[in-house]
């Protein structure tokens, strides 16, 4: 018997839970005070490759980066071992749990003040100019039919709040980081809104707001958001990765690509296995530097 399988499985569904309560919570920020046009209809979109080219929290992880915040050491060997990952499509639940107790630990000792003012920066020289016009479009299609439109997302619940708010949607669901008296601990609340925890906070957000969901939309690149895409009546892949193009077309979905030609399609293999290594467990490397400390 090997060493992972003496020890206690990790309950995916009780994180799954936790992370769709705390990220639904989190969605308080959003705007929409009025009541809709359409109030039992809204929109779900993924940010990384869906609405914005490449992964947010690596955008933002080079913003810091630039501001001193780590060395770039710290961030290589992340990086290379999620990026395994990505490509062979195994997900380890030893690797999961490590990337869990790492995952933003770059910002503890850190205010929320401090990321989120910096967040606007970072947004204004790195974000802003990647959003896909097409996804910013059908988002805007939403918007214009009086529905509401949330981003479901794994980077930071204060990066994807700022994307929501840039963008004028209704709000943001992201991960949670633990906070107290304003200063990051380096801790989650929950898990990290990824696969089922994001199916999990969009059930809860629909229970808040008493959304019919076979009349709402979600929108996502990966294969990993099929829980969520299958929970409404109207699932879009965007800019899809193999295995979700084929899920797609097997199950009649609508398929909307923005990339440039078909090197794009061959090309992304490798760029989604390197930015997901750095929204995946950019913070594992970068745990290292606290250690080190």
């Amino acid at each position: 018997m090997s060493r992972s399988d003496k020890r206690k499985p990790v309950n995916l569904k009780q994180r799954s839970a936790l992370a769709g309560e705390a990220a639904a919570a989190i969605a308080e920020v959003e705007h929409a005070l009025s009541t809709p046009a359409d109030p039992t209809a809204a929109a779900f979109f993924d940010v990384d490759n869906t609405v914005m080219q490449g992964a947010s929290i690596f955008h933002l992880a080079r913003g810091l980066h630039r501001r001193k915040f780590f060395t770039t050491r710290d961030i290589l060997g992340a990086a290379y071992k999620q990026a395994y990952f990505r490509v062979v499509g195994v997900e380890d639940p030893d690797h999961l749990e490590e990337a869990r107790n790492s995952a933003l630990g770059f910002i503890a000792g850190h205010t929320v003040t401090e990321l989120e003012e910096l967040g606007e920066e970072i947004f204004d020289e790195a974000m802003a100019h990647r959003i896909w016009p097409g996804t910013r479009a059908l988002a805007q299609l939403h918007l214009d039919a009086g529905q509401r439109v949330w981003l479901v997302t794994a980077a930071p619940i204060e990066i994807a709040a700022i994307i929501a708010r840039r963008l004028g949607l209704t709000g943001a669901m992201g991960t949670v980081s633990e906070h107290v008296d304003g200063v990051y601990t380096g801790k989650l609340v929950g898990d990290m809104l990824h696969g089922p925890a994001k199916a999990e906070a969009v059930k809860a957000i629909a229970a808040r707001e008493g959304l019919d969901l076979s009349r709402c939309s979600a929108y996502s690149d990966s294969v990993n958001d099929l829980p969520m895409l299958s929970l409404v009546g109207d699932p879009v892949a965007i800019n899809p990765d193999a295995k979700l193009r084929e899920h797609a077309k097997a199950n009649g979905w609508r398929i909307r690509d923005y990339r440039t030609g078909r090197k794009a399609a061959r090309v992304g293999l490798l760029a989604g296995a390197t930015l997901g290594a750095v929204s995946g467990s950019v913070a594992a490397g970068l745990a290292m530097r606290r250690r080190r400390g």
